[in-house]
């Protein structure tokens, strides 16, 4: 793969890398874990062309090159925010969901993505993950003691 076609590839596949591990790992870790599949990517170009799903592909090397130094999903809040536009509870609610629960719920809800393109990126059933996308909302619901209609 050439420069300029592997510029392109990253055009197509960065935003979604990147808005997957960060629903992951949160907003530094998971930009950190997409430069790693990036650079990954670069080093393997040649590769690239074979791959079937290469977000799905990425999504698993940003994790495993970033495993040994996992820390929490989202940073605690700050003490003073001026612009706070969600529930303030919702972090603290969000990290007490399960991994694949709290990436179901953000990229589905957060970020728009299909069941079908989260399970592929999880390696997962679209029913598995409309699953864990109902019982984090329920979760969330009960932690933040809110109703369907809320």
């Amino acid at each position: 793969m050439c420069p300029q076609d592997f510029t392109r590839f990253v055009a197509a596949v960065e935003p979604r890398l990147r808005r997957a591990l960060m629903a992951t790992y949160g907003p530094a870790r998971g930009r950190e874990a997409t430069a790693e599949a990036l650079a990954w990517a670069w080093e393997h170009r040649d590769r690239l062309e074979e791959l079937t799903n290469p977000v799905a592909y990425l999504y698993r090397v940003g994790r495993s090159r970033t495993r040994p130094r996992l820390r929490t999903f989202l940073p605690d809040p700050p003490e003073a925010h001026h612009e706070l536009w969600v529930e303030p509870e919702l972090l603290g609610a969000l990290k007490a969901l399960t991994e694949r629960q709290r990436v179901a719920v953000v990229l589905v809800h957060g970020y728009g993505w299909s069941l079908v393109e989260v399970g592929a990126l999880l390696d997962l059933k679209a029913t598995t993950v409309q699953n864990h996308v109902q019982r984090g909302l329920e979760r969330l619901r009960r932690r933040l003691e809110v109703g369907d209609g809320d």
